[in-house]
């Protein structure tokens, strides 16, 4: 049986790790110079700072720099054989006023050897021309190149894979489980067959015009989007064949240097959390080379003015920006928030705290801010650290961040109290501000926008569901039975939402306004894009509760996208749910593979 906190909402397993800060500096060094007055222009600011840092020499009698690794740490001066508190944290004894004199003599030594190196440094270059000047600087870039090449080949540090649970779990005792199980697993194999055939190397697969297909999340290059998002399902089933396909694919055409802007987000969870799937299942170090290497391409994204990353970044360039679309140029809470899991794996597996980091600075920042009502909303401005529009939603633009707290603590093996609490204080104000009852008796979740709660539900706000079971352990107060009928409430409105359709699959969202409920009014709102949310909440509930019903929930779902999506050439959303001859709209996500299809294969039709 799988263990419910190894498999995300968003369906990666991602094992629990115990982690603390890696303790391992990275350094990366660039030169870039272009004609001779503007070296001598660096020359002579260098030399002004030199002069500068000599005069303005701070008193170190007073302050002094530790470098402890991962920070440095200011440490102020205090008597001999007495001690100091700096930020309520360190507790240091300071040395006496002799060594103080010592030190200081030292560093202004330093700095006048400095400035006449610098001034000998200048001379030569005066003498020397044009074309040797730019012939010392492609040297030096050529040297950089060559360092880069071999901090890229250089062997990741070995570290223990933790053991996974639920992974090989056989087959199972009844025939109509079995059988329920291998249909499943038949659908896997058309998603990707077809997609061997028709889209292979491409992001994903049009499965009626039986070609590649991409979208802007995924920039203009063909990464291979499905393959890397699939690989853990793969050998999740036991289709180890089409597993070494993808494999190999990846060794020998995966390629992260190419001029395309991406998703942060996407990028991160699709291929990232795909490749860190895959490794930590199959042990194969090509995975988390791969991970490693896309990381770091995303790493400029954080370079803001908060630490708050860009939406997108240039793979090649690192150029970030934010969607056009977002309120006052905003970072989105689900993207920036959705990065924990993954980063602080790869600070696991690297040695390497700069992931570790860059997510822990996020939360830092969050903690620090206020929030409406308690709620976080989904904008915020990574060149002011100020919220953007007051819009809170618990379904797209929000969801992940919930889940990724949540997971946050149940991969440190429940020791990230920190974490914890934010989840349980976001729940608190989600339960208080948008959970809802309609009239008809189903609980839904709304979005709070500028005071207002609007009675609208997202099939992306179906996974919290599962989210409120997942967290029941742990939750304060022993509210345990009360968060696992609250998941239970969630799964019934969802479910409701598939039923009162046409080809019992859900709206991407519905409604609660008067004599609607659990319906969708605007025709944008009516498709289905073989999305995993409900099912994967039916999966949790069946696995905590053993409650038939959701199995057979599971069931009803899988049927009707066999029977309404499945086309000859793979599998289609369509268009409108509450037709009974749907148009299709072409397009097999990768996460129908990843995650939909994963879902459904472990979710009760294997025990």
């Amino acid at each position: 049986m799988t263990t419910p906190a190894l498999l995300p909402l968003s369906g990666r397993r991602i094992p629990p790790l115990n982690l603390g800060p890696p303790s391992f500096p990275h350094h990366r060094a660039t030169l870039r110079l272009s004609e001779k007055f503007i070296l001598l222009l660096i020359l002579s600011a260098f030399i002004t700072l030199c002069f500068g840092a000599f005069f303005f020499l701070p008193d170190s009698s007073k302050h002094k720099r530790f470098d402890l690794g991962l920070e440095d740490v200011l440490i102020p001066h205090v008597d001999a054989g007495k001690g100091a508190k700096h930020s309520g944290i360190f507790l240091i004894h300071g040395p006496d006023e002799h060594r103080h004199r010592e030190e200081e003599e030292r560093l202004r030594n330093k700095i006048r050897a400095d400035h006449e190196k610098a001034l000998e440094e200048a001379k030569e270059k005066l003498k020397k021309s044009r074309e040797e000047i730019r012939a010392e600087i492609q040297t030096e870039k050529n040297k950089v190149v060559q360092e880069m090449k071999i901090r890229e080949k250089k062997p990741l540090p070995a570290v223990p894979i933790p053991n996974l649970i639920g992974t090989h779990g056989g087959d199972p005792e009844d025939n109509d489980l079995r059988e329920k199980r291998e249909k499943i697993k038949e659908m896997m194999k058309h998603a990707w067959d077809n997609y061997r055939i028709y889209g292979w190397g491409h992001n994903e697969l049009r499965p009626i015009a039986r070609k590649g297909h991409s979208t802007n999340i995924f920039g203009t290059s063909q990464m291979g989007a499905t393959i890397v998002d699939a690989l853990d399902t793969l050998y999740i089933m036991g289709l180890h064949d089409e597993f070494r396909d993808g494999q190999k694919w990846i060794e020998n055409n995966l390629d992260f240097s190419v001029n395309s802007e991406v998703s942060v987000f996407e990028v991160n969870i699709r291929f990232i959390g795909g490749l860190l799937a895959a490794y930590y299942l199959s042990g194969e170090e090509i995975f988390k080379i791969k991970a490693v290497q896309l990381a770091e391409k995303l790493l400029p994204a954080f370079n803001t003015p908060t630490g708050i990353p860009w939406a997108m970044v240039n793979l090649k360039s690192g150029v970030g920006r934010n969607w056009g679309w977002a309120s006052a140029g905003s970072s989105i809470l689900a993207e920036f928030g959705t990065l924990h899991m993954e980063f602080v794996h790869l600070s696991y597996l690297t040695g390497n705290p700069i992931y570790y980091k860059k997510v822990m600075h996020i939360r830092k920042l969050l903690q620090k801010m206020d929030r409406p009502n308690g709620l976080y909303p989904n904008y915020l401005n990574p060149r002011t650290g100020r919220w953007g529009q007051y819009h809170t939603s618990v379904g797209g633009l929000g969801d992940s961040f919930y889940e990724y707290l949540l997971k946050a603590w149940l991969m440190s093996d429940k020791t990230d109290h920190e974490a914890r609490k934010m989840y349980d204080d976001a729940v608190e104000a989600i339960e208080k501000h948008l959970i809802r009852k309609s009239r008809g008796g189903l609980t839904f979740i709304g979005e709070w926008k500028n005071g207002h709660l609007e009675k609208k539900m997202g099939h992306l706000a179906c996974f919290a569901g599962g989210m409120f079971v997942l967290g029941a352990d742990g939750s304060r107060m022993d509210k345990a039975g009360h968060y696992l009928e609250l998941g239970a409430e969630i799964a019934r409105t969802c479910h409701e939402s598939y039923d009162r359709t046409a080809l019992k699959l859900g709206p991407e969202s519905f409604k609660f306004d008067g004599a609607v409920e659990a319906v969708a009014v605007r025709q944008a709102e009516k498709y289905y894009i073989l999305r995993p949310e409900v099912i994967e909440t039916y999966w949790y509930l069946w696995r905590f509760t053993h409650d038939p019903r959701y199995r057979e929930w599971g069931w009803e779902a899988a049927l009707a996208i066999e029977k309404y999506c499945r086309v000859s050439g793979g599998f289609s959303g369509v268009k409108d749910v509450y037709s009974s001859t749907p148009t299709h709209d072409d397009v097999q996500q990768s996460f129908f593979l990843a995650e939909t299809l994963k879902v459904l294969e472990s979710g009760g039709y294997t025990s």
